[in-house]
């Protein structure tokens, strides 16, 4: 498609995909000419995606360009945000340099490595080795960041607060995650359009991701106000699941050396 239909079918004008272009945060077209560009349907995810994470997500062209090359930012990212992001990754956008190094997170959270790789043993980031350091994908390498800001707040080993404590999480996210996809499909598998279904898709996720939110503080509330103390069991398949992954203990002593000095770690 010309300059013209990438327009028509994004809204955004063209001195503005130019821009975008100028900062490198959506791909370069083709060129077919001297004076003459291609553009294609990742053109057109691409300048849709950034123009959400500047609308919704109030980040800068200059942040957004930041984060899909790699490197980390000190704007607070909502968490709806890193669904824009990996939008862009996926049109090449960054592509060589879209995972994150472990070791720039650590300015932020000195415990950036031992949290990944315990994160890893429950399955809730993968670590990546490339170009000869541990890398993480963009929302991964946000997990641990969100992490490092609990450690602030007083959650270390010390008070009985170790990473893996996040298995729960990683379970019920499973849980809730694989029922959202089922009833999905079910009810959409038949007389919607694909196109369709991807608008319904691009409003639900970053709504009931709130929603999903406020139903947890609501009910975390409640049960501090009555003293609850009896935890909800998730289905015995979740469970036996999250029991095949592996420890902490059986990650490569190699990446870990040096990130833990001892079990207290943490604190200020």
């Amino acid at each position: 498609m010309k300059m013209k239909e990438l327009e028509d079918r994004t809204g955004v004008s063209r001195e503005t995909i130019r821009v975008y272009l100028r900062f490198g945060i959506i791909p370069d077209p083709v060129r077919t000419r001297r004076n003459s560009f291609e553009y294609g349907d990742e053109h057109v995810r691409a300048v849709l995606a950034v123009r959400e994470l500047q609308r919704e997500s109030r980040l800068t062209l200059s942040q957004i360009a930041e984060v899909v090359r790699g490197r980390t930012t000190r704007h607070r990212i909502e968490a709806g945000a890193f669904q824009r992001l990996e939008e862009l990754v996926a049109t090449g956008v960054g592509l060589d340099n879209s995972l994150i190094a472990i070791s720039t997170l650590m300015e932020e959270n000195p415990y950036a490595l031992y949290d990944a790789l315990a994160f890893e043993s429950v399955g809730a980031v993968e670590v990546i080795q490339d170009h000869h350091e541990p890398m993480l994908s963009l929302t991964d390498a946000r997990l641990i960041m969100i992490w490092g800001q609990m450690r602030r707040a007083g959650f270390v080993e010390s008070a009985d607060f170790p990473p893996e404590i996040v298995r729960f999480y990683v379970e019920a996210a499973e849980y809730v995650a694989s029922n959202e996809v089922a009833k999905f499909l079910e009810r959409t598998e038949t007389g919607i359009l694909e196109e369709a279904t991807a608008a319904m898709l691009d409003v639900a996720l970053p709504r009931m991701l709130d929603f999903l939110g406020l139903l947890r503080l609501k009910f975390f509330l409640r049960n501090i106000r009555t003293g609850s103390r009896n935890a909800m069991v998730l289905p015995e398949l979740i469970q036996s699941h999250a029991s095949d992954r592996p420890s902490i203990e059986g990650v490569d002593e190699d990446l870990i050396r040096g990130a833990v000095a001892h079990p207290g770690m943490g604190e200020d």
